[in-house]
């Protein structure tokens, strides 16, 4: 049988390790992000050059004013197309990263909390009369930190699907102000 110190040492060695395996994790998982938005901007840069020019070669061989203007519009429009799947896009990238952070986060606090309570489980059958008090505010102390830690878990949810709501509000409204109307 261990004693309590040892059960105590091997728990905290094992938190340790799980915690660098998370931090490994996380870290891994936001430089996937951060990769992706980087690629997205690089195509989206090496793109919005190349339609620059054929954009600033067609309105240079306007022959008068209306014509400049006609082709000024026709242009505003995939712009605006391009800008709104270009935030969809990178709203889905911030959205999958999230979601992969949150999916290893929780995994490891599932993992930390099990093993928690088995700790503390062990050392109550091994612990002296009496301190059954002790025992219970401590499970009561782990049960509110896990109870923290959804609601942060939900809190950062909501954030995210309001951010996503708010782009995709702000992608309409783009697109909708881009689009040439038609004289009446």
């Amino acid at each position: 049988m261990f004693s309590f110190h040892e059960q105590f040492a091997a728990a905290t060695k094992a938190h340790f390790e799980a915690q660098l395996a998370l931090l490994n994790t996380l870290t891994t998982k936001t430089f996937e992000g951060v990769e992706k938005v980087i690629e997205l901007n690089l195509s989206a840069a090496k793109a919005s050059l190349e339609e620059s020019g054929g954009a600033a070669k067609q309105l240079l061989s306007a022959k008068d004013p209306q014509e400049f203007l006609n082709i000024s519009a026709a242009q505003a429009k995939p712009g605006a197309d391009k800008a709104a799947a270009y935030g969809r896009h990178l709203a889905g990238i911030a959205s999958g990263t999230q979601a992969e952070l949150t999916r290893a986060a929780e995994a490891q606090v599932a993992e930390t909390t099990r093993r928690i309570n088995a700790l503390i489980e062990e050392v109550s059958k091994n612990a002296p009369a009496g301190s059954e008090n002790a025992i219970a505010i401590l499970k009561t102390v782990i049960s509110n930190a896990n109870a923290g830690y959804e609601q942060l878990t939900k809190n950062t949810k909501q954030a995210v699907e309001t951010l996503e709501a708010n782009l995709s509000n702000a992608t309409a409204q783009l697109t909708q102000a881009a689009t040439p109307r038609s004289k009446k």
